[in-house]
């Protein structure tokens, strides 16, 4: 993988925006003062990264997402197309309230689908997946499957993205061979490594 920074010529880029090798930034992006990207991310079409948004290594933006300031990504961190963040619980256009900016955390290797909506204030755990247009609007435990709106847990996924099944409660990848156990009294679950 090529170690330069790419950044498409319709691009915009402020003064003091961290970018780490590798990455790539694609049309009509603006990237503002004081973000940090690391390596190897790719930025899509369209994307707005406000002041203070953190992404870690091996971050994809896909097209049309607003980052706003608040927002947390560790490294392999995937967002859907079209995928919403909020940063305010209560906005008013009259009334001004920056003071107020919620943090929303996505740890590592969490995936957020097309169209899902993250309400500010919410962590969302490693490895999780959100499902295509869900809402979340609480806490997402690791490797949790939630969809729907509001968003509830379906079930559970691997590291490596594939839905898990559960015989009492231990679970096998069938893809990678990780294995898994329910913990805290079914509310997560934990690799066995």
């Amino acid at each position: 993988m090529s170690e330069s920074i790419f950044v498409h010529e319709s691009s915009y880029i402020d003064k003091n925006v961290q970018i780490g090798r590798g990455t790539r930034v694609w049309h009509f992006c603006h990237l503002m003062s004081g973000s940090r990207i690391g390596s190897h991310c790719n930025i899509g079409q369209n994307v707005f990264i406000a002041p203070g948004v953190v992404l870690g290594n091996n971050v994809k933006v896909q097209n049309n997402v607003s980052i706003y300031s608040g927002v947390i990504c560790e490294d392999d961190v995937f967002l859907g197309p079209s995928m919403v963040f909020t940063n305010v619980i209560n906005p008013r256009a009259f009334i001004e309230r920056k003071d107020e900016f919620k943090q929303t955390l996505l740890k590592k290797g969490a995936t957020v689908g097309a169209n899902a909506t993250i309400i500010c204030g919410n962590t969302i755990g490693q490895y999780a997946m959100i499902g295509a247009g869900a809402v979340v609007s609480k806490d997402v435990p690791d490797y949790a499957l939630v969809y729907g709106s509001p968003a509830q847990i379906r079930g559970w996924v691997c590291q490596c993205g594939i839905r898990l099944e559960f015989k009492k409660d231990e679970a096998r990848c069938s893809e990678c061979g990780l294995s898994y156990h329910i913990i805290n009294e079914g509310k997560q679950i934990e690799c066995k490594k």
